[in-house]
């Protein structure tokens, strides 16, 4: 019982960060908002998003029977920017994000406790799904703070916004009032 509420949160935590992340994109005007990186040591968003798809692909492809860590993988190549348009980046987004949730979708309560190989080391899928939750987090953070930095004063919020937290808690209690 807590196994299959496990799966289920941790499907929709991934969910949430992944609609997180494209209510960011959603806000970005131009082809060059996805590749600004504000100095040579950050990463763009197009380079995010090349990365995360990249480690979708590899983790989560055979994810039961083969390490994480695809020997197809190009890893240092996910961190070169380079032209690709809105359309072109959203679909190596969403080409990961269908390998990732298909497994997901596919994990049985059972398979929870069973040992997965990443880069060589052995986790319980537990282990590895937690990693990842981590990791795909941190990203999603960086896809929300670039975005905004480049949308600035234009910037929509995606939670509550700045100085607005009284506003919230009141509307909060009188929608719980109806």
């Amino acid at each position: 019982m807590i196994e299959q509420h496990i799966l289920e949160n941790t499907i929709g935590v991934f969910k949430n960060y992944k609609t997180l992340a494209e209510k960011s994109f959603a806000q970005l005007s131009s082809d060059a908002d996805y590749h600004y990186a504000p100095d040579a040591e950050s990463n763009s968003i197009a380079v995010i998003i090349k990365h995360m798809s990249g480690n979708m692909i590899s983790r989560w492809t055979d994810f039961l029977t083969t390490d994480g860590e695809k020997p197809t993988r190009d890893r240092d190549g996910e961190f070169v920017d380079g032209t690709e348009s809105k359309e072109q980046l959203l679909a190596v987004w969403n080409t990961g994000y269908e390998v990732f949730f298909n497994t997901l979708n596919s994990l049985t309560t059972i398979d929870l406790m069973k040992t997965v190989t990443i880069r060589g080391e052995g986790l319980t899928v537990m282990q590895a799904l937690t990693r990842q939750t981590a990791h795909y987090s941190y990203h999603v953070g960086q896809i929300v703070f670039l975005a905004k930095h480049i949308k600035n004063l234009n910037w929509i919020s995606l939670s509550i916004p700045k100085n607005k937290s009284n506003d919230h808690l009141m509307g909060s209690y009188l929608d719980n009032l109806k």
